[in-house]
């Protein structure tokens, strides 16, 4: 699933290095997606700049003079709910893990792939900002989040409330097998006290709603969890 040209457009995108050539590269590539982009060489720019502008995604350089990446990235996690993908020349296991103790939410080492940079984009804005997105199209689904609807074929689907959580985790994260422990944790939350089989109940609801009698949309993979295939 890719963001459109339209929905980039609501999106904002702060870029943060202290390299002129690497900003002018990633401002240019998002901007001709539709993003909208400010960008600040230095972490205190980088501050003033997210209070005015208010991004969704920060994309931070970690190795900058004065206030280093990990600086800024702790200070802007403190302060907004804000998406920030760390880039870094440099590839210690120490540092990766310095910068997601800090609340970072991705990490990328120089040099990298504009066209994974934007995929990574786009994950955070499904992961953390769907509101923005508003309807998405994902094989024969159709899923507004904003509405709280969901299409299967064209067809609208009479969801529960869990139901639409549960086949939206599903759907995002389709092609990739999700164990009930870990549908359990996102779409009930880690408190939840009840048993897993409530997963299996559900699960069953889906794909009668979906009409999936032979499970080859939702598909059971013995021992491991739950795999949703764009059929």
């Amino acid at each position: 699933m890719t963001v459109s040209a339209k929905q980039a457009q609501r999106i904002k995108v702060l870029l943060v290095d202290d390299e002129p050539n690497i900003l002018q590269f990633l401002e240019l590539g998002l901007v001709n997606e539709g993003y909208k982009v400010a960008a600040a060489q230095d972490g205190q720019e980088a501050l003033s700049l997210a209070e005015s502008f208010s991004p969704h995604i920060v994309i931070l350089d970690v190795m900058m003079p004065g206030m280093d990446g990990f600086e800024v990235c702790s200070a802007l996690k403190k302060e907004r709910p804000v998406a920030v993908i760390m880039l870094t020349a440099r590839e210690e296991i120490e540092d990766r893990v310095k910068g997601l103790s800090l609340g970072a939410d991705d990490y990328m080492p120089k040099p990298f792939s504009f066209a994974e940079l934007l995929a990574r984009i786009q994950a955070r804005v499904r992961n953390q900002f769907p509101h923005l997105l508003e309807e998405v199209t994902i094989g024969p689904f159709s899923v507004d989040a904003a509405r709280k609807e969901f299409r299967f074929r064209e067809r609208e689907l009479d969801l529960s409330p869990t139901e639409f959580e549960l086949l939206k985790h599903l759907v995002f994260h389709h092609g990739h097998v999700l164990s009930k422990s870990a549908i359990l944790d996102r779409v009930w939350g880690y408190d939840f006290g009840g048993e897993d089989n409530i997963v299996e109940v559900y699960i069953r609801s889906l794909r009668d709603k979906l009409q999936d009698r032979d499970h080859k949309v939702i598909r059971t993979i013995r021992g491991a969890g739950y795999r949703v295939d764009l059929v």
